[in-house]
């Protein structure tokens, strides 16, 4: 916060909601743009252009793209079908693993996926002014965040700097599965915290919630195999 106006006392949160109507108003023609041009319409279509994608990735069957081709449109705007909340774990590239070229994705990633305040505002941002048509919630197999997360629960967070701060963070939707029996605890709880935030971000007012309920959105969780890099849905 500016030190030098601490009596304002705004949080980004309610910042981003008071200019939401003036950033979508200032950015018409940029929906406009991304309403025309996606062809991926509908939330079940979206879905299904990124588990294709996905099918071509496992099969080592990437299409082929001139990269440099496209630049200069995309200066005019953006236009993806669909938004990603992905783990920062550097084995994985949502654009690899679903075989989109640059402007497809709408990617928010931070170590163990899950919601954050920023995070969730970026999310708002890509489905209410950009278009997107589904949100994946995208887990990942041996997941560190989500071991160390376990790990904390069972043994006591201990973890240095702000490590700490992203059990806490995960601790709910995670929790749970410790005292739910069967074997893989470590694959359950990845599972768990995937479905947890697919929850959380559902039931997000003012603009998420509203989205699904019309059937403008779809929210699904997905996790990918560090091995096959093929993605399943949960």
């Amino acid at each position: 916060m500016c030190q030098a106006c601490p009596e304002i006392g705004l949080s980004r949160r309610k910042l981003f909601q008071g200019g939401l109507g003036l950033l979508a108003a200032a950015s018409l023609p940029l929906a406009a743009h991304a309403q025309s041009s996606n062809s991926s319409d509908t939330p079940d279509a979206a879905l299904d252009k990124l588990m294709q994608g996905n099918a071509r990735y496992v099969g080592n069957e990437l299409r082929e793209r001139d990269f440099s081709s496209g630049r200069v449109a995309r200066t005019q705007g953006q236009s993806p079908f669909a938004a990603i909340l992905g783990c920062a774990d550097s084995r994985i590239a949502p654009e690899l693993a679903f075989d989109q070229g640059p402007g497809s994705l709408f990617v928010v990633r931070i170590a163990g996926n899950f919601v954050t305040l920023d995070g969730l505002a970026s999310l708002e941002y890509g489905a209410a002014v950009l278009g997107t048509k589904v949100i994946m919630v995208l887990g990942h197999s041996n997941c560190g965040a989500v071991n160390a997360t376990v790990a904390a629960l069972q043994k006591g967070n201990d973890l240095p700097g702000h490590i700490g701060d992203l059990v806490r963070e995960m601790k709910p939707g995670i929790e749970p599965t410790l005292k739910q029996p069967g074997g893989d605890l470590a694959q359950r709880a990845v599972i768990a915290n995937v479905r947890s935030n697919v929850q959380q971000l559902k039931q997000s007012k003012p603009i998420l919630a509203g989205l699904v309920t019309s059937g403008k959105l779809k929210v699904v969780g997905g996790v990918y195999d560090l091995a096959s890099g093929k993605v399943e849905l949960v």
